[in-house]
Formats: C-alpha cells, sequence, structure tokens
C-alpha cells in the first residue's frame, strides 16, 4: 500500500494502518520504499537517524560526482556497479550467465571451470550486452500532462501524452547531449527522464564456476540460508574520447566519473545499508480484485507448469552435458520465476494481504464518499471489482496458453511459419521470395543453438497433458481432435509433431525454404508445430484477447484515477512509485531471520556452512575442490573475519526483481555486498511489505574478493580497486 511517516495519536488510526499499510515508526527497522533518487530529501532525516553518514547530495547529484555514476543498469534487467577508475564492474553470476553460456562451447565450459582473465589482453567481448550509466534525473510531468483533465478517456490521453513524451525526450537529449528516456510513475500520475549514457564494448573478466556462484541451484534459491557467491565481473571499454563505442580492440578502459570504495572492515547486525539499483516491477498499490488474479490464477498456474518443464529438462541436463549448457541458462530464467511465485503466494496467504487491501478500499470509500473534490472516486472500487472479476476466465485460459502451450519450445517457435506464409502469399518474383524465406531462417538460427529435440518432445507430452486437463471449453478444436486421433496417447501425437515438423531441425527448415515454390506453402499449412501454434493463436485472439483488451484498457485507467484519489486521501503521506526499471535507492538495516522456524536465527552465512553442505551426489551441492583445498588450510588472504570466512547476509532493503547485482551499501556509502535474493515469504513484496518478513540477500563482499583472489588467481583485478577498513 503506502508508507506513513508520521505517527498517528489516534489509537482506532495507528490500528487500522498498522493493518493496512506499510508504516514507518523511529524505532523501525525496516524501511519500506523504492526510492527516486532526487527525492531522497524526503528521507534524509529518517536515514541519518538509521545510520547514514554521508550527504544525500553525495548519493544523487547531476554534476557527475555523484554515486549514482557508479550504478549501471546491466544489460535489460540487472544491475551492476563500478568498483575500479578502470570500468571494472561487478554483478551478480546469473545476470552473467547467458553471457557466460554464448562464450562457452568448442571444448570451453564456464560453468564447470569458470573463467578468470590474467591480464587485459584475455577479457572476452560479449556481443549485444550494454550498460547503462543514469546521469540525470528530471521531473517532466508539468511538461507532459498540462491541460490534460484527469478524467479524459486513456486513449485520448495517451496519444497526446505519446507526442508529448517523444518531443520532450528529443528536446532534452539535444541540450544534454545524452540519451533520454522518459517513463510514467505512479500509474501515469507523474512523468520523469532519465538522461542516461549506454557503453556497448562491455568484457567478460571472471566468472565462477556453477560450484560457486550458483551454488544451491533451485533448492537454495529465494530461500534463507543462502551459500552462494553469486557474483561476476566485467569490465566497460570505451572509445579513444572516453564515450560509448561499438566493440573494437582499439577500445581502452572507461575511466568512470564514480567508482565505489569497498569497505572490508566488517558488518554487524543493526548496520544501516542501502541498496542502489534498477527495480524491476512492483505493484504495491494494486487493488484486492487484480491481486485475486495474482496469487488464485497466475500464480498457481505458472508454478504448475513450469514444475512439469523444469523436471523433465533436468532430467536430460543430467544425462548429457551438452544439453546441459544449452539449456543451462533457460532453465536457471524459468526456475527463478518458479521458485519466486511459490513464495509469493506463501507470503499473501500468511499475511492475509488481500483482507488488509479489503479492509482499506472500504475505508478508501468512506473517504471518497465524503471527498467533494474528487466526485468521480465514488465508484472507483466498484468499477474495478466488476472489470477484474469480469475477466477471472479469460485470465485462466491465457495463463494455461502462455505456461503451457506456448511454454513447448517447437509449438513458440512456429510463429515463423506464419512469417514464411506471409512471404508466400505475397506474389514476389521466386528468387525474391527465396532470399526472403532464407533470410527468416537466418534469423532464427539462434534458436537451434541451445535447443534439443528430444528434451522438447518430453515437455511437450507433459504440458499438453497439463493444458487438456481444462473445461472442453478453454481447448480449441484442433487439439481435441489430435485427442481423438491419438486415442489420448500422447506419446504418439508428440512423435507425429516432432518427426514430421520442418521445424524440428535446421537443416531441414533451410533445404526447404531454399527449393521452395509458392506452390509449396501446403507444406507450411500442414506442418503440425504450426497448426498447433496457429489453433493456438486463434483461439487466443478470438475468444480471450477481445475480453482482455477490454479489462487492460478500462483498468489502467480506473488505476491511475484510484493512485491520484489515494495520495489525495493521503496529502501528509510521503509515496513511492512502483519500481519499473528505473534507478531506485532502498534502505535498511542489517536484521536476522529464522524464516521457518527450523533452521534457525541468522543474519549471516560462512563457508563452514557451505562447506557443510558439500554433497557430490548433487551437482547443485557440490563443492569445488580448490575451494575445498583453501578452506581445508584456511588461507582466507585479508578477507576472513577472526579465522572465518564470511559469505552472505541479509537487510530489510525493499528490492525486486531488477535489483540483482545492486551495489550494498554502508552509511558511507562503501561498497560492502552485492545483493542477489530474497527470503522466500519475502517475496510477496512486490505487492505488500512486511517488516518482519522481507529481507534482501548480498554476497559479503570479503567472499567475493576472497574469491576473485585465492580461488580465481585474479589478484590484479584487486590491485585496481580502492579498499578500506574502516
Amino acid at each position: 500500500m503506502f508508507k506513513s511517516i508520521t505517527v498517528k495519536k489516534s489509537l482506532a488510526t495507528a490500528v487500522l494502518m498498522a493493518g493496512l499499510m506499510p508504516c514507518w515508526q523511529p524505532s523501525a527497522i525496516a524501511k519500506e520504499g523504492m526510492w527516486l533518487p532526487p527525492s531522497l530529501s524526503s528521507q534524509e532525516r529518517e536515514m541519518k537517524a538509521a545510520g547514514l553518514q554521508i550527504a544525500i547530495d553525495k548519493i544523487y547529484n547531476e554534476n557527475g560526482t555523484g554515486l549514482n555514476n557508479a550504478v549501471v543498469l546491466f544489460g535489460k534487467g540487472c544491475t551492476g556497479e563500478i568498483i575500479s577508475s578502470k570500468g571494472l564492474l561487478l554483478t551478480n553470476h546469473h545476470c552473467g550467465y547467458s553471457s557466460a553460456q554464448a562464450l562457452s562451447g568448442d571444448g570451453k565450459d564456464f560453468f564447470a571451470d569458470g573463467y578468470w582473465a590474467k591480464d587485459f589482453k584475455e577479457e572476452l567481448p560479449c556481443k549485444g550486452l550494454t550498460v547503462t550509466f543514469i546521469r540525470k534525473i528530471q521531473n517532466v510531468t508539468d511538461r507532459i500532462l498540462q491541460d490534460i483533465a484527469d478524467t479524459v478517456a486513456n486513449d485520448i490521453r495517451d496519444s497526446i501524452v505519446k507526442v508529448r513524451v517523444a518531443l520532450a525526450e528529443k528536446e532534452i537529449a539535444k541540450e544534454s547531449g545524452y540519451e533520454v528516456l522518459i517513463k510514467p510513475y505512479f500509474k501515469g500520475n507523474e512523468y520523469w527522464a532519465a538522461i542516461h549514457e549506454t557503453f556497448r564494448d562491455i568484457r567478460f573478466v571472471g566468472f565462477p564456476p556453477n560450484g560457486i556462484g550458483a551454488f544451491g541451484g533451485d533448492e537454495e534459491n529465494w530461500m534463507w540460508p543462502r551459500h552462494t557467491g553469486d557474483f561476476s565481473i566485467f569490465r566497460v571499454y570505451a572509445g579513444a574520447d572516453n564515450k560509448p563505442a561499438d566493440y573494437s580492440p582499439d577500445n581502452k578502459p572507461y575511466e568512470s566519473p564514480r567508482h565505489f570504495t569497498i569497505n572490508t572492515g566488517g558488518i554487524k547486525e543493526g548496520d544501516f545499508t542501502m541498496v542502489y539499483g534498477f527495480p524491476g516491477t512492483t505493484n504495491e498499490y494494486i487493488s484486492s480484485f487484480a491481486l485475486k488474479h495474482v496469487y488464485s490464477i497466475a500464480d498457481p498456474i505458472s508454478i504448475e507448469a513450469r514444475t512439469r518443464k523444469l523436471d523433465v529438462w533436468m532430467t536430460h541436463m543430467k544425462a548429457d552435458r551438452n544439453i546441459f549448457i544449452k539449456y543451462t541458462a533457460k532453465r536457471a530464467s524459468v526456475a527463478n520465476g518458479w521458485k519466486k511465485w511459490q513464495g509469493e503466494v506463501t507470503g499473501l496467504k500468511l499475511n492475509n494481504v488481500t483482507g488488509k487491501k479489503e479492509i482499506y478500499e472500504r475505508e478508501f470509500t468512506k473517504w471518497a464518499a465524503a471527498d467533494k473534490t474528487m466526485p468521480w472516486a465514488d465508484d472507483l472500487l466498484p468499477r474495478m471489482k466488476k472489470a477484474a472479476e469480469g475477466v477471472d476466465k479469460e485470465k485462466t485460459e491465457y495463463q494455461y496458453i502462455k505456461e503451457a502451450v506456448l511454454g513447448i519450445e517447437i509449438v513458440q517457435h512456429a510463429a515463423i511459419i506464419g512469417k514464411m506464409l506471409a512471404v508466400m502469399r505475397a506474389g514476389l518474383a521466386q528468387d525474391t521470395m527465396k532470399d526472403s524465406l532464407l533470410s527468416l531462417v537466418k534469423a532464427g538460427e539462434g534458436f537451434y543453438k541451445n535447443y534439443d529435440l528430444a528434451t522438447d518432445r518430453d515437455v511437450f507430452m507433459s504440458l499438453m497433458t497439463y493444458y487438456l486437463q481444462q473445461p472442453p471449453e478453454a481447448i480449441p478444436d484442433h487439439f481435441k481432435k489430435s485427442q481423438a486421433i491419438y486415442a489420448g496417447n500422447m506419446q504418439r501425437w508428440a512423435d507425429m509433431v516432432f518427426n514430421k515438423s520442418l521445424l524440428s531441425n535446421r537443416q531441414k527448415l533451410s533445404a526447404w525454404a531454399t527449393n521452395a515454390t509458392p506452390a509449396d506453402s501446403a507444406a507450411l499449412i500442414t506442418d503440425p508445430a504450426w497448426q498447433i501454434y496457429d489453433a493456438i493463436d486463434n483461439h487466443n485472439k478470438q475468444k480471450v484477447q477481445p475480453a482482455l483488451k477490454e479489462y487492460n484498457k478500462e483498468m489502467p485507467y480506473l488505476e491511475r484515477l484510484y493512485m491520484k484519489a489515494q495520495m489525495a486521501q493521503n496529502k501528509n503521506k510521503v509515496f513511492y512509485p512502483d519500481a519499473n526499471l528505473t534507478l531506485r535507492l532502498a534502505w535498511g538495516k542489517i536484521k536476522g531471520l529464522d524464516p521457518d522456524g527450523q533452521a534457525g536465527y541468522s543474519w549471516q552465512t560462512t563457508l563452514d556452512e557451505a562447506i557443510a553442505l558439500d554433497d557430490t551426489s548433487k551437482e547443485i551441492f557440490t563443492v569445488p575442490a580448490k575451494l575445498k583445498e583453501l578452506h581445508q588450510r584456511k588461507d582466507y588472504g585479508r578477507w576472513s573475519e577472526k579465522g572465518v570466512m564470511p559469505l552472505a547476509f541479509i537487510a530489510t532493503n525493499h528490492t525486486t526483481g531488477g535489483n540483482s547485482g545492486s551495489p550494498v551499501l554502508n552509511g558511507k556509502g562503501q561498497l560492502i555486498g552485492t545483493n542477489f535474493d530474497r527470503a522466500n515469504e519475502g517475496t510477496m513484496s512486490d505487492y505488500y511489505f512486511d517488516p518482519s518478513r522481507c529481507r534482501n540477500i548480498s554476497v559479503d563482499i570479503r567472499y567475493t574478493l576472497f574469491i576473485i583472489e585465492k580461488f580465481g588467481g585474479a589478484g590484479w583485478l584487486i590491485d585496481e580497486m580502492d579498499i578500506v577498513t574502516k
């Protein structure tokens, strides 16, 4: 819901606020919120009281000296931090996973062996990887929304806003000399411009093997305690002018105006912390009606479908190392959401979040009825309820389509056949048609690099069985007919699809495209993978999307007004906007947790604990031999504390997806860790922040440095870092 920074005197009000909205008190150890850096002055008093020791303008400013110049959007959905004057970048192991996969192969297995560049020449270019620095964040609300009435229909409003945003981005880019991206905040009630600089030459520097960087696998993911050294190292390169440039061997390490000082002096429970990064998506102000779609429809269906897919993938990955390399990054991505949603459902139910929101909504309704300034607020909630409940069926069907049918890789890839059919029906000359078809084949070649037919065939049998459990009216006729033809024998149906489809391998598809004539379109129309895709696509477009499109048109309008009304209702509250993959700062304190009453209360894990979990019969719990040797000798260098090697710690910072890789800072703004996870039941913080359960999990920077130096033998990297102990 929203944050209170004042304590109400009325006992009744205090009880209501405690039950309905996360509220701050001076003694609190948790502070909800993902705060826009320019708005941090609203938090300064509380942050200083909690332990902040530097001025707010050191965290963010527009003159190039703020810590915002050391934080980057890594790729399209993670965070990284600059840790040297030579563009050295630290992020999570799982954020570097796809780069490691792309660079593996031809006898190189960075997941099993890790990678540590010995000098600049061994730093490997990562094709397509970018990092983005935020130079300035500017409120442009008045510029975008001037003279637009709140109740103007969204389609009209959006068309005006789109033109104004494009114009403002162009003008600000010309003024600043940087790239500009304007995004909506508070459901579209505010607009802010991120003035940024994106670098395109990023190189792979250090990557622990999975026995460190992915230790514990799915069993420990989204859990506390954690024993994962979830970090990897890259470097940003620039042209001769220190500006972004495409890859060139002549490029130089980027000279950043700011980089983080690293503090290895140790941490303790109760210490102040900050997380600076790019949280992806939250929906803290969601209605109880829309929230029900999450925990009763989307999450349960996704969990079951992904459980089936992951079971099949893991069976094949364990049996064949080549399949492991092909699927490991995909598996990690699929499993991440799968595990997170399980904790999310648990947390929402444990906290009775829907019930709390319903109580709050009743209070809002009373306020709206009494308020005379916003007459349109009176019926907002009834309209939202009617809209949400009206699409329960379509929401369910769509989730099955997305996670079950389109969770089968060959079916999802069959969309390419639709493009081929369009080419063949365009009346092109033979040579032109052939070139167009081969271009489509080439564009889809990446699919086959990380694809295994036998694995996907088994996924087909499992997911189609799950999909067909729905009521008959939710299933396209083609599926019912196929079921009847094969008498419910999923193996026979799968064999037919995977043996006969042109998509079964790259060579078959390429050979067909090379020799195709307009008369050969029948081969595409009768392709069994295409027929499944076409049937489900038509069902989705005709039976599911019309209702969802109306819902998605009406609900954002209602939610924008609901957000505006809540802010009017609570004028003395400081609101933070939902996450939208823009730069934010969260703050809290190191605080332990006993998640299930069995693991025991703790705020920190150690290498001793990881070694105790070593189990060579389980790949995810197999500790690398060299790490065991270092532990046995207690060869920790200068990074241990009283002979013990700290590994991970938890704190009360409000984080979400996108915060992976974010710098975790102490009160001096110095780096003490790298954020990588949340505790299980606390994952419902995307919708509701419970200070007793919500914890972010970070790799202790001392463990990172130990692995780099002692395990990786890459001490030359540490030589370029600024490290203090006080």
